[in-house]
């Protein structure tokens, strides 16, 4: 089933643009030239990836960001930004964001990286046995897609989703990022490793304890990340 793509872009020739790219590869392209006309269409259509410019007249792209991850947390979100500095991208990463680029692109890419999350926010049955992956107070029922600390569902956002599963599929396994990357990600993502610390900052947010003092996403120095067990 082709997917829908939320574009909020409000340069008219980079919108077109972009959307000739999505439909190419037989994407639904649903546009918008701010953030409140893109919110409006996110209430009205199932959006399964939204594209999102940071610099946006009216609220920015950070704010519809933040406004569709809390009302649609399975909704996949990329955002664009002219800007190269770190900062900008891991806010964006804060506000919930699955991934980023930086103007000027090339469209090829976006178009490779809206396939890569497309595949983390597909639900469909041969992603989807009828299983649960337990560890310690956690649980991921994999049909459903939903993750559960002491019996409480936790939303993660799909990225945090993959990651959290790959985890406790593979307790006690060493990842590197780029490992981590390569099966969340896809091997064909070209961006910046920085993403997946940022992701597992924020899911450590959600699940620890003490998300200052991790317990179960453990930091193995020099190689990156692994899920705690007490075998």
């Amino acid at each position: 089933m082709e997917k829908s793509i939320l574009l909020v872009e409000d340069e008219d020739s980079i919108r077109k643009f972009i959307r000739i790219n999505l439909e190419r590869n037989n994407y639904r392209v649903f546009e918008a030239e701010n953030g409140e006309l893109g919110l409006d269409i996110a209430d009205k259509e199932k959006i399964d990836i939204a594209v999102l410019d940071v610099m946006l007249p009216g609220i920015d792209g950070f704010q519809v960001c933040k406004t569709l991850r809390d009302k649609y947390p399975n909704m996949g979100i990329i955002m664009l930004t002219a800007k190269s500095q770190d900062i900008d991208k891991i806010m964006g990463l804060e506000y919930g964001t699955d991934d980023y680029m930086t103007k000027p692109f090339n469209p090829t890419e976006l178009v490779l990286r809206v396939k890569s999350l497309a595949r983390r926010v597909d639900s469909s049955p041969e992603d989807s046995t009828n299983k649960l992956l337990a560890s310690g107070p956690f649980e991921i029922d994999v049909y459903s897609r939903k993750f559960y600390k002491n019996r409480s569902e936790i939303v993660l956002t799909p990225t945090e989703y993959s990651i959290a599963k790959l985890f406790l599929e593979q307790q006690g396994r060493a990842f590197s990022r780029d490992e981590i990357l390569n099966i969340v990600w896809g091997y064909d993502f070209v961006g910046d490793s920085k993403i997946v610390d940022v992701n597992i900052r924020r899911l450590r947010s959600k699940i620890e304890n003490d998300p200052g003092e991790p317990y179960f996403i453990e930091t193995v120095w020099g190689i990156g990340y692994r899920w705690k067990t007490d075998k």
